[in-house]
C-alpha cells in the first residue's frame, strides 16, 4: 500500500510526541468498545433467571448492542469530521456510562435492548471510530505501529474484564455490577479529554477562503455520504466473494462468546472458571493477531493472502464443530485457545484483506458498505442460537450449528478465491496479449507504409536567412535612438 502523502493531509504529522498519549487514550475507548459486547455475557444467565427471559431474548442483547456499533460507524465518522475526536469520545463514554447505570433499573427484557443495545451501541461506536480516526492524524511513518498499540486494547480490556465482572457479580448481583461497569465506562471520558486535535501552521487565512473552505467542507461531506453507499463495489467480484464469506463467519461469530460461559456452567465449571474462559481468549488473541500480521506480510504469502483468510475462516468452523466433545475443563480450555487463534487471525486479515482486493482509494467506501451489510448477519446470528438451545436444551446445537455455518464460509473462500486468482492471472495474460498485438499491429502498419529499398531522407527546413546587420544599424532601421 502506498504511503500517504503530506501534501494529501495538509500538514505534517508529528509521529509521536503527545500523539504516544493519543494511543494510550485510544487503547483504553477501543478497548471498552470491543470489549463490552463479549464480557457482559457474564451477567446473562442471572439477567435471565431474575427477567425469565428465554436463550434467544437473552442473545438479543449483544446482538443490537453490536449491530448498532457497526451500523453507527459512517454517522459517527461524519460527526468526528464535522467536530473533532474529542467531544465524540467523551459523548461516546457518556451515553455508555448513562446506558449501563439505566439498564440496572430495568425490569424487562425489552428495556435492556433499549438500554443496553441501542444506547449503549451507539457510544461504542462513537469511541471506536473516534479513536480510530485521531490517530491517523498523529502519525504517517509509525502509523502501523501506533493503530497495533492501540487495537489490543480490545484483548487487553477482555482478559481484565472478564474475571472483574464475575467478581462485581458475585458481590453486587447484576444490577449493582451494570452500575459499576457504567462508571468504569467513565474512562472513556476522560480518554476522549487526551484526544487533543493536531493544530497544523497554516498560513493567515483570507476572507475570499472562508467561501470556498465551507463549499469545500459541504462537498466533502456529500462526497462522503455517497462513499458509503457505493452500489458500484458489487460489481466487482472479489468484492462480492469477500462480503458472501465475510456473511458466513459473523453469522456464526459471536454466538459462541456469548453463551461461552454459561455453557461452561452447564459442564457443572466453577463460575469463577467460566469466567476465565474469556480471559484466556483475550490473551491468545493478544498474541496471535500481531503474529499474524507478520506471517501476512511475508513475501509468499502477501501475494495469496485471500488463503490464509479463507484457512483462518475454516479453521473456526472447526473447532466449533468440535466444541461438543470437549467435556471436563481442561479440553474446554484448548478449545478457547484454538477459538482464540482463529478469531485472532480473521480480524487479523479481515481489513487488510479487503485493502488487498479493493485497493487504498476504494477501501474507505468499500469498508462502510461492508459494516453495514455485516450488520446484520450480526444481529440475527445469536439470537437463532440461543434459539437452538431453547428448542433442544443443549447447547451442543448451538456449537454445531455456528460451527457448520462458518465451515461453510471458509470452503466458499477457499473454492471461490482459488476461481478469483485462477480469472485474475487469465486476465492479466489476455492484457498481456493484447499489448503485444497492438504493438505488432503498429509495427506492420509502418513497415506498409515504406517502400522497399527506400530509404528515409531528413526534411531539410529552409529558412530566410537576413544578412548580418551590426546592432547599430539593426536599432536605426527601426527607428530607435540609443
Amino acid at each position: 500500500m502506498p504511503a500517504v502523502s503530506t501534501d494529501s493531509l495538509g500538514y505534517k504529522p508529528p509521529d509521536g510526541g503527545w500523539g504516544w498519549v493519543v494511543v494510550f487514550a485510544a487503547h483504553i475507548s477501543i478497548g471498552f468498545a470491543y470489549s463490552t459486547p463479549k464480557v457482559l455475557t457474564i451477567f446473562f444467565k442471572s439477567i435471565q433467571q431474575d427477567l425469565d427471559a428465554s436463550y434467544s431474548d437473552i442473545a438479543w442483547i449483544s446482538s443490537i448492542m453490536l449491530a448498532v456499533m457497526y451500523a453507527g460507524g459512517p454517522i459517527s465518522s461524519m460527526l468526528v469530521t464535522r467536530f473533532g475526536s474529542r467531544p465524540i469520545v467523551v459523548l461516546g463514554g457518556l451515553m455508555g456510562a448513562v446506558a449501563m447505570v439505566t439498564a440496572s433499573f430495568a425490569d424487562s427484557i425489552a428495556a435492556l435492548y433499549m438500554c443496553i443495545g441501542i444506547i449503549g451501541g451507539c457510544g461504542l461506536a462513537f469511541n471506536l471510530n473516534a479513536s480510530v480516526t485521531i490517530i491517523s492524524k498523529y502519525f504517517l511513518v509509525r502509523r502501523p505501529l501506533a493503530n497495533g498499540l492501540a487495537m489490543a486494547g480490545s484483548p487487553v480490556f477482555l482478559a481484565c474484564l472478564a474475571p472483574l465482572n464475575q467478581l462485581l457479580l458475585s458481590n453486587y448481583g447484576w444490577r449493582g455490577s451494570l452500575i459499576v461497569f457504567g462508571g468504569l465506562m467513565l474512562n472513556c471520558c476522560v480518554a476522549g479529554s487526551l484526544m487533543r486535535p493536531v493544530l497544523p501552521r497554516k498560513p493567515p487565512a483570507q476572507k475570499l477562503q472562508k467561501e470556498t473552505v465551507s463549499c469545500d467542507r459541504k462537498a466533502q461531506a456529500s462526497r462522503c455520504l455517497k462513499g458509503f453507499l457505493d452500489l458500484s463495489h458489487f460489481k466487482d467480484r472479489g468484492f462480492v466473494i469477500y462480503l458472501i464469506g465475510n456473511i458466513f463467519f459473523f453469522f456464526g461469530a459471536y454466538a459462541p462468546i456469548v453463551f461461552m460461559s454459561s455453557y461452561a456452567i452447564s459442564r457443572d465449571v466453577e463460575e469463577y472458571s467460566a469466567a476465565y474462559l474469556l480471559s484466556i481468549m483475550g490473551f491468545v488473541d493478544m498474541v496471535v493477531r500481531p503474529t499474524t500480521g507478520l506471517v501476512a506480510n511475508s513475501k509468499w504469502i502477501r501475494p495469496r493472502v485471500q488463503y490464509l483468510f479463507s484457512f483462518a475462516v475454516l479453521f473456526t468452523g472447526v473447532c466449533h464443530l468440535v466444541c461438543p466433545l470437549m467435556h471436563t475443563y481442561g479440553l474446554l480450555v484448548f478449545y478457547t485457545v484454538m477459538f482464540g487463534v482463529g478469531f485472532g487471525m480473521v480480524f487479523a486479515l479481515i481489513f487488510e484483506c479487503l485493502m488487498d482486493l479493493m485497493g487504498n482509494q476504494r477501501f474507505p467506501s468499500a469498508v462502510g458498505l461492508v459494516t453495514i451489510i455485516e450488520c446484520f448477519p450480526m444481529l440475527l446470528g445469536p439470537p437463532a442460537a440461543g434459539l437452538m438451545v431453547d428448542v433442544y436444551g443443549d447447547y451442543r446445537y448451538l456449537y454445531l450449528m455456528c460451527g457448520a455455518v462458518t465451515l461453510t464460509g471458509g470452503v466458499f473462500l477457499f473454492i471461490m478465491n482459488f476461481f478469483n486468482y485462477h480469472m485474475l492471472d487469465k486476465e492479466k495474460k489476455s492484457r498481456a496479449r493484447d499489448g503485444e498485438s497492438r504493438g505488432h499491429e503498429g509495427v506492420a502498419l509502418a513497415d506498409e507504409v515504406k517502400e522497399p529499398g527506400d530509404t528515409p531522407k531528413p526534411e531539410v527546413e529552409v529558412k530566410h536567412q537576413e544578412p548580418d546587420v551590426p546592432m547599430s544599424e539593426h536599432v536605426k532601421k527601426n527607428g530607435v535612438s540609443v
